[in-house]
């Protein structure tokens, strides 16, 4: 499973790990970088077309970006950003929903902002070589419908979980919700992951727990990314992912409820 893992550990594993810094191109070039870093900026694997679903790329240009990185289907692969990680999990989500072996994907836990602190940068780019990014396609993925994500909201086994912030909540949420800010999971000192009995008080405090099935929407499925990867650390088995989000959900005219979460 996708996991998050310190800065001493990528320090230390570093040579054996393919760096991938989501960054705006301009931030790699101009702020520095982790050494051997390769730069796949947020917008190259954002927005899907073709084949593709939801917001995710077609696996043909998926393979093709990650094949000009010099990435290969069998890397393991380490990702950061400069936000807390939301963007980075949307890489390694991605990537593992379109096939990578999510035991060879891992979150920097913190981000840039903290790795500099301690552990050196460079701003020298690394010689790629392509590779021949041929990854197949999972049997399986924690990927769900609309209609299975509102009858989560029934469902006393389920937890639906909106993962933005209270204001966007209470204008508008699906029936049966729970509201958690992918945020709250965050500690804004260091830039990581609570501490892990922290973090599982912050997800029971709202009814989220092991023994049900969590399923999980944002708007565009980047903060969703965040709170999978989490939730995937902390050792949650059964977590769904709406890939589809509210952009799906209301283009579809299904129904939303409005009002803060203790109203």
């Amino acid at each position: 499973m996708t996991d998050i893992v310190s800065a001493d550990w990528v320090a230390d594993n570093s040579e054996r790990l393919d760096i991938v810094d989501v960054r705006d191109g301009w931030e790699y070039d101009a702020m520095a970088h982790l050494p051997g870093a390769v730069s796949i900026p947020f917008d190259r694997f954002r927005t899907g077309s073709g084949d593709s679903e939801g917001m995710l790329p077609s696996t043909g240009e998926w393979a093709a970006l990650l094949s000009r990185s010099g990435i290969s289907a069998d890397s393991e692969i380490v990702a950061y950003d400069d936000h807390h990680g939301v963007f980075a999990a949307r890489f390694l989500v991605t990537a593992e929903l379109l096939g990578h072996d999510p035991e060879k994907l891992h979150l920097l836990d913190g981000d840039f902002s903290s790795w500099q602190l301690e552990q050196p940068t460079s701003n020298e780019g690394p010689a790629l070589a392509e590779t021949d990014y041929g990854g197949d396609p999972p049997a399986t993925t924690p990927l769900v419908d609309a209609d299975r994500v509102a009858a989560a909201g029934e469902d006393p086994e389920a937890v639906l979980v909106d993962t933005r912030d209270e204001s966007e909540y209470a204008d508008g949420h699906i029936a049966g919700a729970v509201l958690l800010d992918w945020r709250d999971l965050v500690d804004d000192e260091t830039r990581g992951l609570l501490p892990r009995e922290e973090a599982l008080a912050v997800l029971e405090s709202v009814g989220i727990v092991p023994e049900k099935r969590v399923v999980l929407y944002c708007n565009t499925a980047r903060r969703i990314s965040h709170t999978y990867v989490v939730l995937r650390h902390l050792g949650f088995a059964d977590v769904e992912f709406y890939e589809g989000s509210l952009t799906e959900w209301e283009a579809q005219d299904r129904p939303l409820e409005s009002g803060h979460p203790d109203s």
